[in-house]
Formats: structure tokens, sequence, C-alpha cells
């Protein structure tokens, strides 16, 4: 292979992993006259468009996707091998996307940033919004470099690190009819629920369950975040089932009635995820480990030492009397 196409494959990489002309030239450090005339001499050589414009991003053609499929984890491999051991935090000038719910942003997202201020403040640190499908495919075409959520579907292309299981717990209006005793199966299944879908699909893990004993519930309304959902509960009679975590925080509890489901759920298990081009990648696994560890001891402060979660079943017990 000719030194110019080596090159060439080189900015194609960025550009694939960026989607974006103006990205993969910060990335590079390079002008974007200068990526613009490295596409022109790749259209040209290759004989293939490689790059339409889809609104402000670039869309590959299904030759470069091809190509991509065959070279890039070479060239990961190729440039990983020579920066392997040059990753400093505290020089570091990286950015990371990291795909996740507003759940785990408020987990950890304050205590992540305080570290990378002292630790490595030349890091820039992005949340992305976390579907289960769509972020499968976003860690495949690197658009994202990490993300926190659940493995639906096995993927040989994509690592994982298990962090925690959580259940699921009842909630609603303190002074909603169903509050301040254990509800029956009858009365779920004829309330009114919120679901808050990712997707927006109105069909959750509690739907899962319930499909397999032949059963339903009514998803009145869905919501795309949890942070509204307090609100929401407090002005309705909606009732809603949510992560357990969710139910030991003292400002999502507060003015709700927090119960058990009237059935066991499994619990669902919570993985921190990136693609295998990054298993060597030492930036990555750095930032890896930081929001591990930030996720499991947040996991455990909450689970243990929450206020909240200590009173909730005093309060259900103290409205059964």
């Amino acid at each position: 292979m000719k030194t110019q196409e080596l090159q060439l494959l080189y900015i194609f990489d960025a550009i694939m992993t960026e989607r974006s002309v103006t990205r993969a030239a910060d990335r590079l450090a390079m002008t974007q006259p200068a990526v613009s005339n490295a596409i022109s001499r790749m259209r040209h050589i290759w004989n293939d468009p490689l790059f339409v414009r889809k609104g402000r991003n670039i869309e590959p053609t299904s030759y470069a996707r091809s190509l991509w499929d065959q070279v890039g984890g070479p060239m990961f491999a190729l440039t990983n091998a020579v920066h392997a051991t040059q990753f400093d935090p505290l020089a570091s000038r990286r950015k990371f996307r990291v795909a996740a719910t507003d759940v785990i942003v408020e987990l950890i997202w304050r205590q992540l940033l305080e570290l990378l201020e002292h630790e490595a403040p030349g890091i820039d640190l992005h949340a992305v919004p976390y579907t289960p499908e769509g972020t499968r495919d976003a860690l495949r075409e690197a658009h994202v470099d990490l993300a926190v959520g659940m493995l639906n579907h096995h993927d040989h292309s994509l690592r994982s690190s298990w962090l925690f299981d959580g259940g699921y717990a009842l909630a609603m209006r303190a002074d909603h009819p169903l509050a301040g005793r254990q509800i029956t199966m009858e009365e779920f299944l004829d309330a009114r629920h919120l679901l808050v879908s990712m997707s927006g699909d109105a069909h959750g893990f509690v739907d899962n369950y319930l499909d397999q004993k032949g059963k339903s519930r009514r998803i009145a309304a869905t919501t795309n975040h949890f942070s509204g959902v307090p609100e929401i509960l407090k002005e309705t009679n909606l009732i809603a089932a949510i992560p357990e975590i969710i139910s030991q925080d003292c400002g999502f509890v507060n003015d709700l009635w927090m119960g058990d489901l009237p059935f066991d759920v499994d619990p669902t298990s919570l993985y921190l995820i990136w693609h295998a081009r990054h298993d060597r990648d030492p930036g990555v696994i750095w930032m890896r480990d930081q929001i591990e560890r930030l996720l499991q001891e947040r996991w455990h402060d909450v689970m243990t030492n929450s206020p909240c979660g200590r009173s909730r079943n005093l309060v259900a017990e103290q409205k059964s009397d």
C-alpha cells in the first residue's frame, strides 16, 4: 500500500468515527479544507462518493461502510499500539461521549466532573441520550465511547462490565386512593400507569413479566426521562413502577408514597458497555474505571445509607395501621 493511501485511510477512519468533517479535522489537528481535499482524493482513488450530506452531518455510502468494516479494527489497533502508553489524564485533551439516562447522570455526574477538574482538567465529558437499540448502534459506529445501561441481546462486538442489580418499587402520590397499603394484582392492572421509556415504546420490564402471565396493564402515559416523574405523579392519579435506586432518593420520594409491587419481578442488571475496539485504549480504560467505581460506590451508599430508603416501609406501615 502506498503511503498516500495509508494517510487517507487514517483520515477516512477519523471521518467515519466522527461523522463530521469539522469534528474529524479537530480530531486530526487538521484544517477543514485539508480534510475536504483528502475526501476528494479518496473519491478519485476509490471511485466512490464515500460520503453524502445529511443535515449538518455526513452519511457514509454502502461502500464506505463496507470499507470501514474491514479497516476500522486494524486502524484502531495500529493507532493504539503506537499510543498505548501515552495516555496521561492530567495532560490529556480527549473528549468522551457516554450514553446514559438521566438517572445515571443524577447519580454520578457531579462527582465525575469534580474528579476530572482535579485529575484530568483537559478532558471533556459529554452525556448523550441512551436507548437500548440506539446506543448499541452508536457504540458500533463510534458515536459514543461508553454506555451505561442494560444488555438485552448478546453482541460479540460489545464488551461489558456488570455494575449492580436493581429491583423496582411502586410510586404514587401520598393521597392516592391506592396508597398506604399493599395493593392487589387486580388493582394494579386496573390502575392508570406512567412508564418511563427511552425508546418511546409503551412496554417495559414489568410488562414483560405480565406478558408471561397472560396479563396486561394500561400504560396511560409515557415520558422519556425520570426527572419529571415525581411532579407528574403528584398531580395525577397515575402510578409508576420505578427503579429501586430512585426510590431511595429523598428528592424523588418527597410527597410520594412508595410501596411494593403486587408480584416479584426479576432485578434488572446494569452494565458499563463499550466496543471491542476500545479493549486496549488506555484512555477509555481509565474513564471506565472512574465511572464503574463511582457508580458502585453510589449504589452502595444509596441502598445502605439513604434515610428515605429506611423510612419508606415505616411510612407504609404507619399509613396501614
